[in-house]
């Protein structure tokens, strides 16, 4: 009985529809919530692994273009990120206050805006991409090696901004499920195309790295044709209309606000990422393609775990919105309690099969010794991020998207940078980069704990 129960309720997960979140059993909300979550996040670091394996085949050099490129893209995806971030809280607490026409209209400033930034963005990767490799610190060779991959994946950041705001869209109305499969569809099709486009098959010319590029745009671009379909097709809690594609600017500004300071949090975080790796450059190209391929894998771990964070998100803004904020709470800490749990296992296996999964995606002894070190150093920390990760997002859900930013820069700026250098040039080794990730991550998490308990949060008005 036990396993039927339990196979029912994953398939009434996957299955999606509407539900009223705010009623059920919130164990079971976190649970029909968390499942399609988990998988999306999970589908999403797909992309940055699969790529990575496929690329790995082509060298040292062609890794490095996709590390130097993914920090580059970490800007974005920080502004991907917050403005998710922002949509989510504004559709969730209208959703929770049974406002359907309110979300619908707050829906569409979200998709304006990702696209205004989608295009102002891809213009630096468009006409300067070889400029911004350099500035990363990209030997000659890499730069002429990924000067047509970065214009590519630049080139398509309104994809990514569209992918991103959608699916947070359908998070915030409780719809998992179709994020869920927005994303399966745009990793299939990546999955796909990558061997195809990089190494070339019959007619298909072998393109290298920049086949990955093609393969990620092209994967992302129809993961978006179908999110549009759903929001068009009249059957969810946010179904978008003639009516509602114009600029309200009330709606707008409240998106605006609340994206602009959670994307502040994640631009925060991304730049300090971007230090990292200039200084992980200082050690050569075996210890960018190490750490490159160590963090693809992290993200891997990661990214379920944001999963079970933007559940919390999403269940603190309904039940704020419909006026429950101790169950609101209650959400918060049940998903903290999950996420250690996840993380916990994810950090022993992390440490036990780091040389296995570095022998997975290179043969170059000096870069697997590199990502074996981050790999294991990283970890340590994960149980702390754990509750980082879902009381940052719960924060978000509430509205309350400036004190992650206050604890971003104190965690990211003022601790994990200066440390990492100190540490890096005392050990003249990147490892001192890796010691400074699990420290500053660490201190974020405990702080986080510390003023969520205060509950300042539940006063924010969306």
């Amino acid at each position: 009985m036990a396993v039927k129960e339990v196979l029912g309720t994953l398939r009434e997960a996957l299955r999606g529809g509407d539900r009223d979140f705010t009623a059920m059993d919130l164990r079971r909300a976190i649970v029909l919530l968390g499942i399609p979550m988990v998988l999306e996040m999970a589908m999403e670091s797909l992309f940055a692994v699969v790529d990575v394996f496929f690329v790995g085949h082509l060298g040292t050099d062609a890794v490095a273009v996709v590390g130097l490129t993914e920090g580059v893209l970490m800007v974005v995806y920080s502004l991907a990120w917050g403005l998710a971030a922002g949509i989510t809280a504004v559709v969730a607490r209208r959703t929770g206050e049974r406002d359907r026409e309110g979300a619908d209209t707050s829906a569409v400033q979200g998709v304006v805006l990702a696209l205004v930034l989608g295009l102002v963005l891809g213009l630096p990767g468009i006409l300067a991409p070889g400029t911004l490799l350099a500035a990363m610190g990209a030997s000659p060779q890499v730069i002429g090696m990924g000067t047509p991959f970065m214009r590519i994946m630049l080139g398509g950041n309104v994809v990514i901004l569209l992918l991103f705001s959608i699916n947070a869209i359908f998070r915030g109305a409780g719809n998992a499920a179709l994020a869920m499969r927005a994303l399966w569809l745009a990793n299939g099709i990546n999955i796909v195309l990558d061997p195809l486009l990089i190494f070339g098959l019959g007619p298909i010319p072998a393109m290298g790295v920049t086949g990955a590029a093609v393969a990620t745009v092209t994967g992302r671009a129809c993961g978006v044709a179908y999110q549009c379909w759903h929001l068009f097709d009249g059957r969810g809690k946010v179904v978008l209309a003639r009516r509602h594609l114009r600029v309200a600017w009330a709606a707008l500004w409240n998106v605006v606000r609340l994206s602009g300071a959670a994307s502040a949090q994640f631009l925060i975080a991304s730049a300090s990422w971007l230090f990292l790796v200039r200084i992980v450059a200082s050690f050569g190209s075996d210890s960018v393609a190490g750490y490159t391929i160590a963090v693809r894998i992290v993200v891997f771990a990661l990214l379920p775990a944001w999963g079970i964070a933007n559940a919390a998100s999403t269940l603190v803004g309904q039940n704020l919105g419909a006026g429950h904020a101790d169950r609101a709470e209650r959400s918060a800490w049940l998903c903290g309690h999950a996420n250690m749990a996840y993380m916990g296992c994810m950090a022993l296996a992390m440490f036990a099969l780091a040389p296995w999964l570095m022998a997975f995606f290179t043969a170059v002894p000096a870069v697997a010794d590199v990502g074996v070190q981050a790999l294991r150093i990283v970890s340590a920390g994960y149980v702390f991020y754990a509750y980082g990760m879902v009381l940052s997002q719960a924060f978000n859900g509430a509205g309350d998207a400036a004190t992650p930013v206050w604890l971003n820069l104190v965690c990211f700026w003022l601790v994990e940078i200066p440390l990492a250098l100190y540490l890096a040039r005392g050990l003249q080794a990147p490892e001192g980069v890796f010691i400074s990730i699990a420290v500053s991550e660490s201190l974020l998490a405990v702080l986080c704990i510390a003023l969520f308990r205060k509950g300042r949060w539940k006063l924010v008005k969306v």
